[in-house]
This record gives C-alpha cells, structure tokens and sequence, in this order.
C-alpha cells in the first residue's frame, strides 16, 4: 500500500486535477503522482536549464555586441576629438562671437540629424561596418563567382535556376 499525503492547494490547480481526473482509467492521486514525478525528475531539470542556458548564452552575445559597439563609438570618439583638437587652430578674439553663432547653428544641425536617424532605426554603427566589410568581389572576380555559383547550381537539382542565376519559382 502507498502512503497516504494530504495537502492543500489552490482552487484552480485543485479544478485542474479534476479536470485531468475525468478521462477514462485516471485518478487525482494519479495525476499528482504524475506531476511529482515530472517536478522531481531529472529530465525536468534538464529542460529548465536547458531554456536558463539558451537564455544566458543569447543574453551573452547581446552584452558582447554592445561592448564591441561602445568600444567602436568610444574608439571613434577618441579619435574624432584628437584630430579636431589637432587641426583646429584658435580664433582671434574678434571671430569669436560668429564662431559661436556657427557652432550652435551646427550643433542644431547635428541634434535634428541625430533625432532622425534614431526615430528610423538607423545604426551609424552598422552602416560603417558594412560600408568596410568584405565582400564576394573583394576576394573573386566575376567570372570565379558565376563559376562558384554554377557548381552550387549543378550540386543542388531540386532548383532550376535561371540564366541571372536566381532560382525559378
């Protein structure tokens, strides 16, 4: 005989049980038995670490990201204020009001551009990263590349493909 165990629950876990309970040859205590020994497994245990690693490993590439971004914007400041600093002579005492004139019409300049571009979603980050990034025709000439891709063609039937060398619908 199995021991007896006798517990309080809330009401919708106890309706859910019941509910569980009215399916042909299933009883409440084997329904609680049921999710003991799921809470109590191993297997249990391995899927929630599973979804904490998952979710650890995706939040550790999203902190590396913006690490490599802050350092590339640190980097590019740094060496913004260095060269300004180093070219720009000083101004005689009498340019000095229409300098100001222009840097705070310049700075305004700067604000709008800087508020459009963070509305739309642009990253100057990933438009200069992509600017210097490789690409196929830095590595190939064309004719390599029609080559590369005739060979994947020829490799892969399923898809006929077209002279362009877009697949076909």
């Amino acid at each position: 005989m199995k021991p007896r165990l006798n517990t309080h629950v809330a009401h919708e876990l106890f309706e859910k049980v019941e509910i569980a309970a009215k399916r042909p040859g299933v009883t409440k205590a084997a329904v609680v038995e049921a999710a003991l020994m799921g809470f109590f497994s191993k297997e249990f245990d391995d899927q929630r670490d599973g979804v904490l690693i998952r979710r650890l490993d995706r939040m550790t590439r999203q902190y590396d990201r913006l690490e490599r971004n802050l350092a590339i914007t640190n980097e590019t400041l740094a060496l913004f204020i260095r060269f300004f600093l180093t070219v720009t002579p000083p101004l005689p005492n009498t340019d000095q009001d229409a300098a100001r004139a222009l840097g705070k019409e310049r700075f305004e300049y700067f604000v709008t551009q800087l508020g459009r571009r963070l509305a739309g979603g642009k990253n100057m980050i990933s438009d200069v990263l992509d600017e210097i990034s490789a690409g196929e025709s830095d590595f190939f000439t064309q004719e390599e590349i029609d080559a590369l891709k005739a060979v994947k063609n020829a490799a892969s039937p399923d898809k006929q493909t077209n002279e362009a060398g877009e697949a076909d619908a």
